[in-house]
């Protein structure tokens, strides 16, 4: 006897103010959570997905269950959409970091969550759905395998991101950074999907420009330099995220290039070394970060870094040293952030036991438009305003002239990117 045909809403959440503040980052790429968990639904259920910074989601969209996922800024937002379908009768599962970080909150706008990472559960949630006998929490005790992680379902990706296709490969990161989610989510464990997968995955997609969502891909070396021989017979681009460390390694740069990596994403975080040192990244070392960007950018691979301000050894002159920094070492793209105390961080944790957490409207925590805390030696208007120095300065057209021309690496890959940043943030201004 064949199942009833349900009709399953997955909807990757992006608040309007959140995806106002992000209009100046040029990469938005398509988020895999959804096209992937929708490989493990089974095929009598109709599966369509709502990706919102695409389309607006309509309420009208009849469906037997509705499942959102997001982050933490746009958390009031998520739960509104949740509170107005549960009002028309529809049950609601969320997931996603908000949820594992704060799940008493979430619970409270569903009638499913999910804790932790979800396909855990997912599949046996829909199986009890069906029945009539789901529970309320699904929380993952332990972090799943990824061997047998089927591919994302391409039918539902729906951005222009300027990439020909994304996945991953490994998730999470060895290390416990205090201001990072990620350790809270993943518990610090690192899985491998199988390399053959990856290579069939990575080699079906038909553009040429690939990017590897792994929180680090240089997380275990060996795997790396495994993954890279069967990436490179498929004679596509890719890039990714490494830690800074992976410059000395000479094979895994080597293999890197070969394979097609074009740059490397890379958490430098600061270039105050007392910065590193109080949220335990001292595995980062200042004193080697110009080397380092020479290693990599020795093989032809250009470098993105990471730069986080608002620490609490950061005074104001921490601005205008990374921006000298930066230009000097010939940097072809960055990443500017506002520190953001996520809750459920250590960071959070200490800076809430201080009385030093200014709000908690999750919508401001987005790291690039609020100051959700009280910096230590400078105020938040200081710390905002440098901030939006640093990006305007980055991607001015002295700096993208200064940068471009310190650099070995090709013009191909590094000036489309630097004109297409400085026309998106100088939008951004002028929007906001």
């Amino acid at each position: 006897m064949s199942k009833a045909v349900r009709t399953l809403l997955l909807i990757t959440s992006s608040s309007p103010e959140i995806q106002r503040v992000r209009r100046s980052r040029v990469l938005n790429f398509q988020q895999i959570t959804m096209p992937y968990l929708a490989a493990f639904v089974p095929s009598h259920w109709t599966v369509i997905h709502i990706d919102e910074v695409v389309r607006p989601m309509d309420f009208g969209m009849p469906a037997d269950l509705v499942a959102i996922t997001f982050h933490t800024p746009s958390a009031p937002h998520a739960y509104a959409m949740a509170d107005q379908f549960r009002r028309r009768g529809t049950p609601v599962v969320l997931g996603g970091p908000h949820v594992t970080l704060m799940p008493d909150e979430a619970q409270a706008h569903a009638d499913v969550i999910f804790v932790g990472e979800a396909e855990s559960h997912w599949p046996q949630f829909l199986r009890e759905f069906e029945a009539g006998r789901h529970r309320q929490r699904y929380c993952s005790t332990e972090p799943p395998s990824l061997e047998d992680a089927p591919m994302a379902r391409k039918d539902l990706f729906h951005r222009h991101d300027h990439t020909g296709g994304v996945l991953f490969a490994t998730r999470g990161c060895p290390h416990h950074c205090d201001f990072c989610t990620l350790a809270v989510m993943y518990q610090s464990r690192v899985r491998k999907r199988r390399v053959e997968a990856v290579a069939e995955e990575y080699g079906s997609f038909p553009g040429k420009v690939i990017i590897l969502w792994d929180d680090n891909i240089a997380s275990d070396i060996e795997y790396a330099k495994t993954l890279f021989r069967a990436l490179a017979p498929h004679r596509k681009w890719w890039s990714s995220q490494a830690s800074i460390d992976t410059a000395q390694n000479d094979e895994f740069l080597e293999l890197a290039a070969r394979s097609g990596c074009k740059q490397l994403f890379v958490g430098l975080e600061s270039i105050s070394q007392a910065s590193l040192n109080e949220v335990q990244k001292r595995f980062n070392r200042v004193s080697d970060y110009t080397r380092a960007i020479e290693q990599i950018h020795s093989y032809g691979i250009a470098v993105q870094v990471g730069i986080v301000f608002g620490f609490d050894s950061d005074e104001k002159a921490i601005f205008g040293e990374t921006l000298d920094f930066l230009e000097a070492a010939g940097v072809q793209n960055a990443t500017f952030n506002i520190l953001t105390p996520f809750p459920g961080t250590r960071l959070y944790k200490r800076l809430e036991a201080e009385g030093r957490i200014l709000t908690r409207d999750w919508s401001k925590y987005n790291g690039r438009a609020d100051v959700v805390y009280r910096p230590r030696l400078m105020s938040s208007e200081e710390l905002l305003a440098g901030y939006e120095y640093a990006n305007q300065r980055f991607y001015s057209w002295r700096s993208v002239c200064t940068r471009l021309a310190r650099s070995p690496v090709g013009l191909s890959w590094t000036l489309p990117l630097n004109l297409a940043y400085m026309f998106a943030s100088s939008i951004a201004r002028v929007q906001n």
